[in-house]
């Protein structure tokens, strides 16, 4: 008996972002593989479900979508099943640890995988569900990973951005989470449109140093995969880290603004650590302290006042 022919697109997480990922894949034509531990009986038309790490291994191009803080775990179990052939790829909004690690950062360790890269920019879940027009940035310093993902996400109803630096992509999607508390908080504190398109742009300005600081080009925090994610923040009411924001600015604790957004928030344990780095790295991370007090339960006027003189 022939082997079968390997899948196009293996998907690790079967959250929210998980399954939307699988079905912007689908869409495409590919055959794609969704290993998740829940059952999905609304997607049986799209993505197959696997239990499996060797199965979903099969696939060359493997998608890496579960929080941050379960990603080395879940790159551990599946590198046992792999080789370099595979090209790798994540959607984590994360840094792990005090050490800030990126995913890619994690995937060389823990997967024989060379060849990797990340997806950012505004792209949300919702949009790739329903298969709304949008776009994504593939951040990779290797062509046959842009070509793979482009090949596997691009449709009439989406675009497919690139950039090599991936090191930027990562650390900007991770910053736009925590900046995206911010605008909910500012907004939900009442700052007007002036007002708050001066708190975004220094905020962009800020975490571009920081970003830098990393080794990141500041060029991509300016542009789709920051500016542009974060840009679509204001839009999406439903985003966690937005309704986080507004909840902290109506004088929530923090436990129940997290109970709010339902979803893992990875910027809470992440804007601390970022405020360290800069410390260490003496950058100037105003905007970040600011967006500390606001977890630390800050009044929305002390706050504003400090995001803006950040």
């Amino acid at each position: 008996m022939s082997a079968r022919p390997a899948p196009s697109v293996g998907v690790i997480g079967g959250g929210f972002w998980g399954v939307a990922l699988a079905l912007a894949a689908s869409r495409t034509g590919a055959e794609v593989l969704l290993f998740s531990r829940r059952e999905h009986p609304q997607i049986n038309d799209g993505p197959r479900i696997v239990r499996d790490h060797a199965e979903v291994a099969r696939a060359r191009l493997l998608v890496i979508a579960v929080p941050s803080n379960a990603a080395r775990t879940a790159l551990r179990a599946l590198g046992d099943h792999m080789d370099g052939s595979h090209l790798v790829i994540h959607g984590v909004r994360g840094l792990e640890g005090e050490a800030l690690k990126t995913v890619s950062d994690l995937v060389r360790e823990e997967t024989p995988a060379r060849r990797v890269g990340a997806l950012g920019g505004p792209i949300q879940e919702d949009e790739l569900r329903e298969g709304r027009p949008s776009a994504m940035v593939c951040g990779s310093r290797f062509p046959e990973v842009h070509a793979a993902v482009t090949a596997a996400f691009q449709s009439d109803g989406l675009r497919v951005y690139t950039t090599p630096d991936l090191q930027g992509l990562e650390w900007a999607s991770a910053l736009v989470g925590c900046l995206a508390v911010g605008v909910g908080f500012a907004e939900q504190a009442g700052a007007g449109p002036g007002l708050l398109a001066a708190l975004i742009s220094r905020a962009v300005d800020g975490a571009a140093r920081i970003a830098a600081a990393a080794g990141a080009e500041e060029r991509t925090m300016l542009g789709l995969g920051g500016y542009g994610d974060l840009l679509a923040s204001i839009r999406l009411e439903s985003r966690p880290e937005v309704i986080l924001g507004k909840a902290l600015a109506r004088g929530r604790t923090l436990d129940e603004a997290v109970a709010e957004a339902r979803l893992r928030v990875e910027a809470i344990p992440l804007i601390p650590r970022v405020v360290a780095f800069a410390r260490a790295r003496k950058v100037d991370g105003g905007v970040f302290e600011a967006l500390e007090t606001i977890l630390q339960g800050g009044a929305p006027r002390t706050v504003l006042d400090r995001m803006f003189a950040a």
